[in-house]
């Protein structure tokens, strides 16, 4: 419950750093000074080795480069959920991944009811994601007194709902694919593999061809390189090199001979201490799974670092001509519709299906108005969709009505959710003072 309680103030964190990020970005693209900020990303910077050179503007850099080390630590997530997490139980896992999956499936069809032709059909994806820093910051924020089943409720969903969005991405928004090129990748991808079940535990060995292999051959292949992240993720190992009764029974031996062995004058240690706290050193690493490592590694440089150099790099919407004009076009209003209404009915409805027909039930102490409002917490559909939009569309104008309708719907799928959760919070508060 304590690492739980530390993860849920870490995402809260992220979400405040995330928040603050956007804003900045949203004021200097519209200030004086947004040909800097526009100068700024588009600014080309290369990497060579020998004869070879990759050169990408900044922008790309962080959404093909150092977005596929976000979507390797979803991977590590999920790969840690459900080897033994909220993912591990069926019987747990059925009611969020059946709102995730309900979640996804109206927001995409509401989208495809207003753009069925031309470049506008292709961002059906859009709407389909939710942001899990945001919206588990929203709810931290307001829901202080609502159960921490609830939080776990949200967490699952926002996992199974990443995956959805990674499938997505992999399947229909991949094109020109090079078949060299992704065998190579594939080739490297079973190199990990192998090195998993033949014992490779050094995170340099699944960094380095996981980045300078995988990542690097689906760039060249067409497939997005952030599905690389995916695929690295799922090769490194869950499980740990020494079980813990042995692990406890090394470091009470340990323990003993450190105690026993005579320290020198001053304030260095001997050389057998030093021998001794290496082994213990040792015997801490094997205890340890080098999934769960570094996913702790990869959790503050992404909550910290990545999500909100992407969020300053594709944030930044300079805003211009009829803003309700762009608000009430076909694209806007599909975005807008699918992550308000289409992510709240569709993880309402499917909830009420799943506990109706006996296949899941409602988490403890947790009611259905609690539920209505993470539906709407589920629309808060930030990072993925803004992520989404720059893969499927090329025209300008469709990126930039795209945007402001996510901006616009996130916040206020956000502020509808807060205030459900809030006024239930309140309910409960009086309810429980009465019977004291």
């Amino acid at each position: 419950m304590k690492f739980f309680g530390s993860s849920i103030k870490r995402l809260h964190n992220y979400g405040i750093v995330l928040f603050i990020t956007v804003v900045i970005a949203m004021v200097w693209a519209n200030s004086p000074w947004k040909g800097y900020y526009v100068g700024l990303m588009q600014t080309e910077f290369a990497f060579s080795v020998g004869t070879f050179q990759l050169s990408e503007s900044l922008l790309l850099w962080i959404n093909d480069g150092l977005m596929a080390l976000f979507f390797m630590q979803v991977g590590l997530e999920l790969k840690r959920e459900i080897i033994g997490g909220k993912l591990s139980s069926p019987k747990d896992a059925i009611l969020p991944i059946g709102a995730a999956i309900g979640g996804m499936v109206l927001p995409a069809l509401i989208y495809f009811m207003f753009n069925n032709s031309g470049e506008a059909s292709n961002g059906w994806g859009i709407p389909m994601a939710t942001d899990i820093a945001f919206s588990l910051g929203v709810l931290a924020l307001v829901g202080k007194r609502l159960p921490s089943t609830l939080r776990v409720f949200l967490i699952t969903l926002a996992i199974v709902d990443d995956l959805g969005g990674v499938l997505v991405i992999a399947l229909f928004y991949t094109s020109g694919i090079s078949q060299m090129d992704l065998l190579h990748g594939l080739l490297f991808f079973a190199a990990l593999i192998i090195g998993n079940y033949a014992g490779v535990r050094s995170t340099w060995f699944y960094a380095i061809i996981g980045i300078g292999g995988v990542w690097l051959t689906f760039f060249f292949s067409g497939v997005h390189p952030t599905i690389a992240g995916i695929l690295t993720a799922f090769a490194i190992p869950g499980r740990v090199k020494i079980k813990e009764t042995t692990f406890l029974e090394r470091l009470d031996r340990l323990h003993k001979r450190f105690q026993e062995t005579k320290s020198i004058k001053g304030t260095l240690i001997s050389k057998t201490q030093l021998e001794i706290l290496e082994d213990i050193k040792t015997a801490s690493s094997e205890a340890e799974t080098p999934l769960q490592k570094l996913e702790r590694t990869l959790n503050p440089i992404v909550g910290f670092v990545i999500l909100p150099l992407f969020a300053l790099a594709n944030a930044g919407i300079h805003l211009h001509g009829d803003l309700l004009k762009v608000l009430s076009s076909p694209v806007s209003l599909g975005i807008g519709l699918g992550l308000i209404f289409g992510k709240f009915i569709g993880i309402t409805a499917f909830s009420r299906l799943l506990v109706a027909f006996k296949l899941a039930k409602l988490p403890e102490n947790v009611n259905w108005n609690m539920i209505y409002g993470i539906g709407f917490l589920g629309g808060i559909g930030f990072t993925m969709s803004l992520f989404i939009t720059e893969l499927a569309f090329t025209d300008e104008s469709l990126i930039f009505t795209a945007k402001v309708s996510i901006l616009f719907a996130s916040l206020t799928a956000g502020v509808m959710g807060a205030l459900l959760l809030y006024r239930n919070r309140k309910q409960l508060r009086t309810v429980k003072h009465k019977r004291t």
